[in-house]
């Protein structure tokens, strides 16, 4: 079992749980111990994709979580909570509400590297301590602005609600699209963008619909997963180790170029341009993430397969 289950993450499951939920389904398969590991935390409050590897797919979970990511969320106006989320008490509340027009006048302010504070109750770590855990006794929590890239952002006017008027209509709220570098917060995103239309809000609803090259179309459901377990085939839920490698060229490699790339040897006399590969064996299977460089082939990640 090298590869990944592409998990549609329901509401409600941490992240943890569903790696957890991925170990007792291959044991009820009879498939033993397999190491897992996922691709990119998903709060309980948001659904959506979340990339478990297994096996040798797990030494790509630190390249998953480097990767970018695409979220649909909505942001409800008027109101804003400590969590910036729907479970959140209210913090603070505002009557303005915003038009389409004015929202998407302030997208470009949060388009492209941008600077911004993470919520209090994130994992992010304080003197040792979990920001949340720190939230939660009711300590002041001082969190840095970090940088983040946010590659493209535009809303879905369908999914807006609001008042009648057209064009002018008031927004209770609105749900938008983003696709994000490593790092970002949603739900900080969602309160900027309601202060800079002179309100506030927070997030009701957060779907990962992208996470690195895996998509929503590859994605199970939580039964799906289950049903492997008491027997489906392994072909309805699984997916090859190099699936998490689309992004990279492949690297046909010759016998003995194979041979001492898994040994971790470096090749010389590569003819290729520089840059990062995944190598292949004549029989297709991959041999090791490799850095081209000056005629040589580096190796940057073995796969024992």
């Amino acid at each position: 079992m090298n590869g990944w289950i592409i998990l549609d993450k329901p509401l409600g499951l941490g992240s943890t749980q569903a790696v957890g939920a991925v170990k007792r389904v291959c044991r009820e398969a009879g498939l033993g111990k397999v190491k897992v590991g996922h691709g990119g935390t998903l709060d309980p409050l948001a659904s959506g994709v979340l990339p478990i590897a297994l096996g040798e797919a797990t030494k790509l979970c630190g390249r998953m979580l480097d990767a970018s990511k695409i979220y649909d969320f909505t942001i409800a106006f008027g109101s804003e909570t400590a969590g910036l989320d729907a479970e959140g008490e209210v913090v603070a509340t505002s009557d303005v509400r915003p038009t389409l027009a004015e929202v998407e006048a302030v997208l470009p302010q949060f388009t492209g590297p941008i600077e911004q504070v993470p919520p209090a109750f994130s994992a992010i770590k304080i003197d040792g301590q979990r920001a949340y855990d720190l939230a939660r006794k009711g300590e002041a929590v001082e969190m840095k602005a970090r940088a983040v890239t946010i590659h493209s952002l535009s809303a879905c006017p369908s999914t807006s609600s609001g008042q009648a008027g057209g064009g002018n209509a008031k927004l209770e709220s609105l749900t938008l699209t983003a696709h994000v570098s490593k790092g970002t917060y949603i739900r900080s995103l969602a309160r900027d963008i309601a202060s800079a239309v002179g309100s506030v809000g927070h997030v009701t609803m957060l779907r990962r619909t992208k996470a690195g090259p895996f998509d929503l179309s590859q994605a199970i459901s939580l039964d799906k997963l289950n049903a492997f377990g008491q027997g489906a085939a392994q072909s309805e839920v699984f997916l090859p180790l190099e699936a998490g490698l689309v992004d990279i060229p492949a690297l046909n490699l010759s016998p003995e170029a194979a041979g001492a790339i898994r040994q971790g040897r470096v090749w010389t006399g590569g003819c290729t341009d520089d840059g990062l590969y995944w190598g292949r064996d004549s029989e297709l299977r991959p041999v090791a993430l490799i850095e081209a460089l000056a005629g040589t082939l580096k190796v940057v990640r073995g796969f024992n397969l």
